[in-house]
């Protein structure tokens, strides 16, 4: 008892901070990746045209929450730190207000995957991973505006509302330590703090925020923090590939490559030798990284990856 009074004091220390977007750069959304240089009234090429899909108000106080009847528990692990947060934690506005970054986490987790439901059977049209200049932390399945969007397990909608990036979203705190985002739907059919079911009807499909074409933009979080959601699931079949699945530092290994990941804005007179010359790397290299050719022109405002 005493040692879950003193975790308490010590979240709830670490929690009555306001979250901003540099808390956790794994975390609160709206993240941009560290630019190598910058420029006045930067305008990247084809930037409102992205599938965007991290979103956060500009300031979220994170608010504290003890056994709260809308809340699910984990059912394992009494002892874990992260039990502790998620149990304590409630916001109906930040996707992470954790401030747990598992990147370096010490244990390993079986999360139970039993009772799992798809949130919509589709084929995949954008994958886990980086996205130009910024990070996609979920997976992207085609569906029809009006199409039927599903509870992936039985929880409690911590957040249902607009974002400037997910459009309309729903997230959906799960038992085992879960929880799943549904971006970009046309119509909400939950609120906050509502009980669903695995395979309820949350949301119909749509093309809300930055989207470029009706989809649904699916995440796995553990904690807050984004897991790779083809890793756990089938997305063709729509099934868990494992009955109970490992949590631990080598699932988030991703966010090295996030931390290690530079930008530069392009100016008048550059060339990608040039560019390449500054940064130590190879005119190939600037290729791969970017998609683009030796002759490619540089276009003034556009950031490129270096690294």
């Amino acid at each position: 008892m005493k040692r879950f009074l003193l975790i308490s004091v010590c979240l709830g220390i670490a929690f009555a901070v306001e979250a901003t977007d540099t808390d956790n750069i794994f975390g609160i959304e709206d993240v941009l990746l560290q630019e190598t240089d910058s420029v006045d009234n930067i305008n990247a090429a084809g930037a409102e045209d992205e599938d965007d899909d991290n979103d956060a108000p500009d300031s979220a106080n994170v608010e504290l929450a003890v056994d709260s009847a809308c809340m699910f528990h984990f059912q394992l692990f009494r002892d874990s730190t992260y039990e502790a947060v998620y149990n304590i934690v409630w916001n109906t506005a930040v996707v992470n207000p954790y401030n747990c970054n598992l990147y370096n986490m010490k244990d390993t987790v079986m999360v139970d995957m039993n009772g799992y439901t798809h949130p919509f059977l589709g084929r995949i049209t954008s994958n886990f991973g980086m996205r130009q200049y910024r990070f996609h932390y979920g997976t992207d399945v085609k569906l029809y505006v009006g199409d039927t969007i599903r509870s992936a397990f039985d929880g409690v909608v911590r957040i249902a509302r607009y974002g400037k990036g997910y459009g309309y979203y729903v997230l959906v705190r799960h038992n085992n330590g879960l929880e799943t985002v549904y971006g970009h739907c046309s119509k909400l059919l939950v609120v906050p703090d509502t009980y669903v079911k695995s395979g309820d009807p949350i949301a119909l499909g749509g093309n809300t925020g930055r989207s470029t074409g009706s989809h649904l933009h699916y995440e796995i979080r553990y904690v807050g923090n984004p897991i790779d959601p083809t890793t756990v699931v089938d997305f063709e079949s729509g099934l868990p590939k494992y009955n109970n699945v490992p949590i631990c530092a080598r699932t988030f290994k991703y966010k090295r490559d996030v931390q290690n990941t530079s930008y530069y804005v392009i100016r008048k007179g550059d060339t990608l030798s040039g560019i390449a010359k500054r940064r130590g790397t190879t005119v190939s290299r600037l290729c791969k990284l970017n998609g683009i050719k030796p002759n490619t022109i540089l276009k003034i405002g556009r950031k490129i990856r270096v690294s």
